[in-house]
């Protein structure tokens, strides 16, 4: 489990393609504090630490996970937003973020609000039932607030220390990013679902 909350900013290192789907290496000081078979979040999805050497990390990135989310076209340099799993003990923030993405949206615009940002986002026609106004959602692991909805498109408002500390601010037009709805509307969604196909009024 996840809060959304950014630890740090990785850099890709590497993206090896392998038999099995891709090996991940990432570099970033949190790496000495990791340990193998650590969870990590990169860019929202879920990743275990098979690895951990000096700067570095490394994780495999299977290949059904290389197909939906954005890890597979991940490039040397490109930054990426950590977060370790939630401790028991720590204080809670952000929103319930699993590390399991519903899909891939893309990156409609980019504007300057003052000294905020606002970033439009398509997300797929699927994932709509998920997403309500003032709501939650994860943007490349990023907890965020849905500020307004126009169809398909969602538009999140990055406050500057969000802007300065995760890698939302290396986003253009056209970027995918890994999408995950709020888990607590999900399971609403599907409950309504089974509900209805069993004929029975909420």
């Amino acid at each position: 489990m996840f809060t959304g909350l950014i630890e740090t900013v990785g850099v890709v290192s590497r993206l090896d393609r392998t038999a099995p789907g891709c090996k991940l290496v990432v570099l970033t000081p949190l790496a000495s504090e990791l340990r193998q078979g650590e969870s990590v979040a990169v860019n929202g999805v879920c990743l275990t630490a098979t690895a951990c050497e000096g700067a570095e990390w490394s994780a495999d990135i299977g290949p059904e996970t290389a197909r939906v989310t954005t890890l597979g076209g991940l490039v040397p340099g490109q930054p990426v937003n950590l977060e370790r799993s939630m401790r028991a003990d720590g204080r809670f923030g952000g929103h319930f973020v699993q590390g399991h993405a519903d899909g891939t949206g893309v990156v409609e615009a980019v504007n300057p609000d003052g000294e905020s940002n606002w970033i439009a986002i398509r997300i797929p026609l699927e994932l709509e039932s998920y997403v309500i106004p003032k709501g939650s959602i994860a943007i490349d692991g990023v907890s965020l607030t849905v500020a307004r909805l126009e169809g398909a498109t969602v538009h999140v408002m990055i406050v500057p220390f969000t802007w300065t500390h995760t890698a939302l601010s290396s986003l253009g037009i056209g970027d995918r990013v890994n999408v995950e709805c709020d888990m607590v509307g999900k399971y609403v969604a599907r409950s309504l679902d089974l509900a209805a196909r069993s004929g029975i009024t909420p």
